[in-house]
């Protein structure tokens, strides 16, 4: 049985990578060879980038899209040092044992990313190669940096489109300023890991799931001009049409399906109401049932 290994980081399973898939699984078994933490965390910790999904759920992702087994290497020092023949002999032959290796035209592997694809191509121990060409969307290479930048600018469907999925964060809900629950509008606060992707400011459309049950809501992501002293900024859902729900130290789940507007200072309560109520009635219009997004 021929073992095929498609190796990167792998953040966020995007259309690139499904594809990386879709070509692997017409030679058979196949190995998805991803690391963690992500290896700039290593060797420049200061570039280190936000990362779109856990580890945890970039290996169902993976594995929902027909990857048969993968292997998580613990990114080390030591790991970082491997020559790109030891990394060969060692990793791919020694320990994965494949025969086949599919990787995108600019990938780079070994101590300081001194192997290349032609590296691959003239290994001694009898591997397949096949370069793949990277994906492109309106002319521009689809890569999980690009895919961060759309999400921290705002624009979270053309993420949405380039990951074949919405974005989501996830995390514990947290005691907040508690302030939604005064007004009519009460939110789930979520506490996030601190590399997380978080998108820009603003007031999105989405969904809140927490232990298997899903609500549309209206989301809120900033720091809350209208009222002084809120501090730091803040991922708020609010279940359309809800009323005493108790999430507290609840794993929550938040989905971003569209942006409605930025997030603006009120002068006064009232008219900060007024808007609430026309974003509600707009998040509840587009995550109409028949509009949603898979």
């Amino acid at each position: 049985m021929r073992r095929t290994v498609i190796i990167g980081i792998f953040d966020g399973v995007h259309r690139g990578h499904q594809e990386l898939i879709s070509l692997a699984k017409e030679k058979g078994h196949v190995i998805a060879l991803t690391f963690d933490p992500h290896p700039t965390s290593i060797v420049a910790p200061e570039r280190t980038p936000s990362q779109l999904v856990s580890v945890i759920d970039r290996v169902a992702l993976l594995q929902s899209y027909g990857v048969d087994q993968v292997v998580v290497k613990e990114f080390t020092r030591e790991f970082a040092a491997l020559s790109p023949e030891e990394f060969i002999s060692q990793v791919l032959v020694g320990e994965l044992k494949v025969t086949d290796v599919i990787v995108g035209e600019n990938f780079t592997f070994g101590n300081k990313a001194s192997g290349n694809v032609e590296t691959l191509r003239a290994n001694v121990h009898g591997l397949q190669i096949q370069i793949a060409e990277l994906e492109e969307n309106r002319g521009t290479t689809i890569s999980s940096t690009r895919i961060r930048h759309l999400i921290t600018d705002g624009d979270i469907e053309r993420a949405a489109d380039l990951m074949t999925r919405n974005h989501y964060l996830v995390g514990p809900v947290v005691h907040g300023e508690k302030r939604g629950r005064t007004i009519g509008y009460p939110t789930a606060n979520i506490g996030l890991d601190p590399l997380a992707t978080i998108p820009a400011d603003g007031i999105y459309a989405g969904w809140l799931s927490v232990a298997g049950v899903r609500w549309a809501s209206a989301i809120s992501i900033g720091t809350n001009p209208t009222f002084p002293g809120v501090r730091g900024r803040q991922v708020e859902a609010y279940a359309l049409d809800q009323i005493g729900l108790d999430l507290y130290d609840q794993i929550a789940t938040v989905e971003f399906v569209a942006r409605l507007r930025d997030t603006l200072k009120f002068d006064g309560l009232d008219p900060l109401l007024t808007q609430m109520k026309k974003d509600c009635d707009q998040a509840r219009d587009i995550l109409n049932p028949a509009k949603e997004l898979s």
